[in-house]
């Protein structure tokens, strides 16, 4: 459970891979559209540096399967698609936008574009209902591009897969760091708050290399109840003898630049014995995250076609068989890439129904919660699936809640 950050450009764009997949998913073509910052996810497949250009006019940019890409730029600003391959045809008014699209798209009938039915995946749904209105005017039927998106922007390479495997090991390693900095400063008997210890967290990222886009969380008793309370330098609770810690940490290494982000979450009681509360809690949340789990490695097993939502709902009906199912409130999980929230398949039939499929060489958290007024329980683990294996980072998973004062 993290912040979202800014998505940063990036890959240089392969047109020959782009028209491989368009054929293999039985696609026309992939219109890109660009306006006031509205596609993100257009700058980054397509290599664009939005740094390097003032794109203060519509322009689209249509990949058929087969054949040459083609251009359509405003003639104040011409020069904005030179760097990616296909023909340039100028626009100044409405109409000659409208009608040259059409000859754009002349042929073309199943498009893919940034666009998700009924909005059911908001993080791909970035083309406007206005264009729609015009494709389909044009008798075109739009396509979700967001199986293409994974593609491009979410598989990782063997390498980046190392980097994940090391982020994971480095913030499993903190966590234990963390409590038992918690457990030192009250056995010499000086206070301690959340502040202190997500300052402490942050400081060996920085030891290790590691960089995260936002600090991490830590969260004391009612506060973990809260899935995205973070602590501030104003906004703080002390840490005692009795209470309830949970740790929702995420950062990947600085370098190289390709590296992918790990994100876990662990809980723990300040003291040596555990409250069977607690653990009762624990364990259910516990059983969730493993069902979602097992879900996953059985479908990989038998190579079946696995959807975000069914994972969700894996894990999601643990909880609810449980009678918890009122206090699990967010998705189970979502995916991991550059950023700790990634452009592939979330966990999730809850906020979304996430139809897009998990693919081979994608990562993703898997991390239920149940979250009461006094206490909040998330167990966070990372998931990565191959084309016959799947691997959790950040060995060993926990398996109970962590006596902090026994470490």
């Amino acid at each position: 459970m993290a912040a979202i950050e800014t998505l940063s450009t990036a890959k240089k764009f392969h047109l020959p891979s782009v028209q491989k997949e368009l054929r293999a998913q039985d696609l026309d073509g992939w219109l890109f559209y660009y306006f006031h910052e509205n596609d993100p996810l257009a700058l980054r497949i397509l290599g664009l540096d939005q740094g390097e250009h003032f794109y203060s006019r519509r322009w689209f940019y249509f990949v058929p399967a087969n054949g040459e890409p083609a251009k359509l730029v405003h003639r104040i600003e011409p020069g904005v698609l030179d760097t990616l391959p296909g023909e340039k045809e100028l626009y100044i008014g409405w109409k000659q936008l409208e009608d040259k699209l059409a000859l754009m798209l002349n042929g073309a009938k199943r498009i893919a574009m940034q666009y998700s039915p009924r909005c059911a995946v908001p993080y791909v749904s970035k083309v406007d209902a206005g264009l729609m209105d015009i494709l389909r005017s044009l008798e075109k039927e739009p396509v979700s591009s967001g199986n293409l998106i994974q593609k491009f922007e979410s598989v990782w390479s063997p390498e980046q897969l190392e980097t994940h495997i090391e982020a994971g090991t480095i913030l499993r390693k903190t966590v234990f760091e963390a409590f038992d900095k918690i457990k030192s400063m009250l056995e010499a008997d000086v206070e301690v708050n959340e502040y202190q210890v997500q300052q402490f967290i942050l400081q060996r990222f920085e030891d290790h290399g590691m960089t995260t886009n936002s600090p991490p969380i830590v969260a004391v008793n009612a506060h973990s109840g809260s899935p995205h309370y973070q602590p501030s330098v104003n906004n703080y609770a002390p840490i005692k003898l009795g209470d309830f810690v949970l740790l929702d940490i995420w950062a990947k290494k600085k370098l190289p630049a390709d590296a992918i982000y790990a994100d876990i979450t662990w809980t723990g009681y300040v003291g040596s014995n555990v409250p069977e509360r607690y653990e009762e809690i624990f364990q259910i949340v516990r059983g969730a995250r493993d069902a979602g789990l097992e879900k996953v490695r059985q479908s990989v097993a038998e190579k079946k076609i696995l959807h975000g939502w069914e994972v969700d709902d894996a894990t999601r009906d643990y909880i609810v068989e449980k009678g918890f199912g009122d206090y699990f409130v967010h998705r189970t999980g979502h995916s991991i890439g550059m950023e700790v929230h990634g452009n592939g398949a979330n966990i999730d039939n809850l906020e979304t129904r996430d139809e897009r499929q998990l693919i081979p060489n994608t990562g993703f958290s898997i991390e239920p919660g149940v979250y009461l007024e006094e206490f909040g329980v998330r167990s966070e683990i990372d998931v990565f699936i191959g084309e016959s294996e799947v691997i959790v980072a950040g060995q060993p998973i926990q398996t109970s809640v962590i006596p902090i004062m026994s470490l």
